[in-house]
């Protein structure tokens, strides 16, 4: 399986981000409990609202399978995606994606 990187951008709707929380992180939990997802999290506070996640997957389009079933995904708190295939290769933390 490759890596991939997804990025979010999330909506302005603040409310609707804490309402839907903690169902999108059980469903992110269960990826990785699944050996999908490697590691994930928001942008910090200064940053533009949104997160960065990593995925083993076969294909790009897998991945977007995956994402498409986020309950951020599914009630419009990510506006946006992007997901791309990434290739660690220098540092310690790099055999954590191997």
């Amino acid at each position: 399986m490759s890596i991939y990187a997804v990025t979010y951008t999330y909506s302005d709707d603040v409310a609707l981000r804490d309402a839907e929380r903690a169902t999108h992180r059980e469903y992110l939990a269960g990826l990785a409990e699944a050996g999908r997802l490697v590691v994930s999290g928001p942008w910090g506070a200064d940053e533009p609202a949104g997160a960065l996640i990593f995925f083993r997957g076969d294909s790009a389009d897998e991945v977007r399978a995956l994402t498409a079933e986020d309950p951020f995904v599914k009630v419009g708190v990510v506006v946006d995606q992007v997901v791309r295939e990434w290739l660690p290769v220098l540092g310690p933390g790099k055999d954590a994606f191997a």
